[in-house]
């Protein structure tokens, strides 16, 4: 897998739409953020255009987001917000330029699709804060994501949940959104999960949905090859008048069980505060134990 090139004091990132629409006009605190690292920030064409939910149309959200790839000059692009969209355009977008200049491209839930399209092409890719969440992000979600785009050693150690599945596993790192993970199966954009340590978080769903998409990855051949599992938050989940019976972590594990693999639940990323940087595309350890998980990236 290819890492672009850390940022340095002085660099610049963009900041664009690819998905649901950003008219508030409040960028300023994630502004301030980047100034505080010492970049500098372009605010893309795509920020306040209004197309229904969408962030103008999906030409317009095609031509700024590969106007930030073909700018050398732009060596990080930061995705507002997620929502629904970005599928419509990945189709459209040319990563010619990108490969020949590789940059880091950050954000997370529907921006999983960038992440795993870009995982299938060989490139790294940062799952972490956003623009619109950054004000309301935690000190460590805003630290982790400064030492991922900087290339600074990363790891985290967290408590033990009782949920957790024993074991250790190296490999590497892919994932992100539940939801658009079962969305691109089939696709072009679809990962491979072989040998894979896989990370999934998702909000707002519909619990017998959480069990129909992790079916999916199981029916996909996903979770027989895969090398361990990162659960993070399970946000907002919702049931039917007739419950479905188990919580989301009680889906995953039901699906999850027959494997002998590790796997981590309630790891601090996702539509949560506290949504720290996971490096997609890197090679990763993984350790289970009673008292701790730990998770080093090793590349």
């Amino acid at each position: 897998m290819i890492t672009p090139a850390a940022l340095q004091k002085g660099d610049t990132i963009a900041i664009v739409a690819t998905a649901r629409k950003y008219t508030d006009n409040n960028l300023q605190p994630a502004i301030d953020l980047m100034h505080s690292w010492g970049l500098e920030v372009v605010i893309g064409k795509s920020i306040g255009l209004d197309n229904n939910q969408l962030a103008g149309t999906d030409e317009e959200r095609t031509a700024d987001f590969q106007a930030q790839l073909d700018n050398p000059n732009i060596k990080a692009i930061w995705c507002v917000k997620g929502g629904y969209g970005t599928v419509r355009i990945i189709d459209t977008l040319d990563f010619t330029k990108f490969k020949q200049n590789p940059k880091w491209i950050v954000g997370f839930s529907d921006i999983t699709v960038l992440h795993n399209h870009l995982n299938t092409l060989g490139y790294k890719t940062i799952h972490g804060i956003m623009p619109v969440t950054a004000p309301r992000a935690t000190p460590e979600a805003i630290e982790t994501l400064r030492q991922a785009l900087f290339e600074e050693p990363l790891s985290y150690e967290i408590p033990s949940d009782p949920m957790n599945r024993m074991g250790s596993a190296t490999g590497e790192l892919v994932g992100g959104n539940l939801s658009i993970l079962y969305s691109l199966f089939g696709s072009p954009s679809a990962i491979d999960c072989h040998d894979k340590i896989l990370f999934i978080e998702d909000l707002d769903e519909y619990l017998y949905h959480i069990d129909r998409m992790m079916m999916n990855l199981k029916r996909n051949g996903c979770l027989e090859s895969i090398k361990g599992i990162i659960v993070g938050s399970m946000t907002k989940m919702k049931d039917n008048e007739i419950p479905w019976g188990k919580n989301a972590v009680e889906i995953i594990e039901d699906v999850t069980k027959k494997y002998k693999i590790p796997v981590i639940y309630n790891f601090p990323a996702g539509h949560i505060q506290d949504n720290r940087a996971l490096i997609l595309g890197s090679t990763v350890s993984m350790e289970v134990t009673p008292e701790k998980s730990t998770l080093k990236f090793e590349d």
